[in-house]
């Protein structure tokens, strides 16, 4: 009986062990340099937090942002970020066995500066958001994972009251509803939530809608948008005023039901919100503050939908930029561009609450991370 017991104790162990080497964790860098490793790839060991080196990719000028196909194949980057009169998107495919990280091409994004891009559910289009040209592209994928030349772009030039930071249209990101048969497009400079059908089988896939946007709070500068698991519930974080909206969503209408503060109500200038993520199992909301504040704001999810704080966590370095969660919920990884370092923290599913664990990594002017279990 002991030996039996101890055999399904070794085989659960190892089986444990090998799906916690399938899990990777991609951070880009803000880096000019083309010598530099401007992507790297860890391998995320799901049992303890810790980031083991796999490769890198170079020749690639400052990739602020990053997304993987449904598969966790391609690797897709906004590239020449941040670049004068330039702005691209990049495919790379990724091979866990030999472990390479190989360039295929790139593409002009259609405007200056991109700084997010998304890819449908099917594979088949990859969508990106211009921040300084404030307008959308739409490019459709090819078998090889290759990037297209644009099927599709929209400009805009409304902007809003805020005459430094919102004088032209800034979209700062490109999300698919849950179901990706809408795009939104969350843009800093107008104030505004836009929204597009999306028709995976036309040869221009944006469509307009009735609603074409949701009209946010003035100066609020909406950033990032993500939805809930059960798919009735969106959530915009708002770079500008430091708050998240909540929304009931259907059918490519957002209607605001909360909007609640990501920092002590103590700090009441110098706002910087920047990305917002929710745990797999919906209970739990995560805002990152930068600026004065270099943390995680930390909010349960009740059964409505509202949002209540429960704490912050530091992010133990400076301007954490972009963070993700793991798939199974158990980790967090955040990215700290000013401080030049990768934080892995365990996630506690019944409280919430956050714990570093493993080693921090070392990346300077690191700008995003993805993690994927491939």
């Amino acid at each position: 009986m002991k030996q039996k017991i101890t055999f399904f104790a070794i085989t659960f162990l190892i089986t444990l062990n090998s799906f916690s080497q399938n899990t990777y964790v991609f951070l880009g860098s803000y880096n000019r340099d083309l010598a530099a490793e401007s992507i790297q790839v860890y391998q995320l060991d799901t049992l303890g937090g810790k980031l083991s080196k796999v490769t890198s990719a170079k020749n690639t000028i400052n990739p602020s942002y990053l997304t993987l196909s449904p598969n966790g194949k391609y690797l897709y980057a906004c590239t020449d970020t941040k670049t004068p009169n330039a702005g691209s998107v990049s495919s790379f495919e990724f091979n866990p066995e030999n472990k390479t990280l190989t360039f295929l091409n790139k593409q002009s994004s259609g405007g200056e500066n991109p700084v997010y891009l998304s890819v449908h559910k099917n594979g088949k289009w990859l969508v990106n958001g211009n921040y300084t040209e404030g307008s959308v592209s739409v490019h459709p994928l090819l078998e090889n994972g290759k990037i297209d030349s644009i099927a599709q772009n929209h400009q805009y030039s409304d902007g809003s009251i805020n005459k430094e930071r919102q004088t032209k249209s800034h979209v700062h990101s490109t999300v698919f509803s849950p179901q990706n048969d809408y795009l939104f497009l969350p843009d800093l400079g107008a104030d505004k939530i836009r929204c597009y059908r999306f028709d995976e089988n036309q040869k221009q896939p944006l469509l307009e809608t009735k609603v074409p946007f949701t009209k946010t709070d003035l100066e609020a500068g909406p950033r990032h948008l993500t939805f809930h698991p059960n798919e009735k519930l969106g959530y915009c974080i708002e770079e500008m005023s430091g708050s998240i909206s909540v929304y009931q969503y259907e059918n490519g209408t957002l209607k605001q039901i909360q909007r609640i503060n990501t920092h002590p109500d103590v700090i009441t200038s110098g706002f910087e919100s920047s990305d917002i993520h929710i745990s797999p199992d919906g209970k739990f909301l995560y805002a990152t503050n930068r600026g004065k504040e270099n943390n995680i704001a930390i909010f349960s999810i009740d059964e409505k939908g509202l949002l209540k704080n429960i704490g912050y966590q530091s992010t133990l370095g400076k301007h954490p930029r972009i963070f993700a969660i793991d798939e199974s919920g158990k980790f967090l990884v955040a990215t700290n561009v000013n401080s030049g370092n990768v934080v892995v923290f365990k996630r506690n599913s019944k409280t919430g609450l956050l714990k570093k664990v493993g080693k921090e990594v070392k990346v300077e002017n690191v700008s995003c991370v993805q993690i994927k279990n491939i």
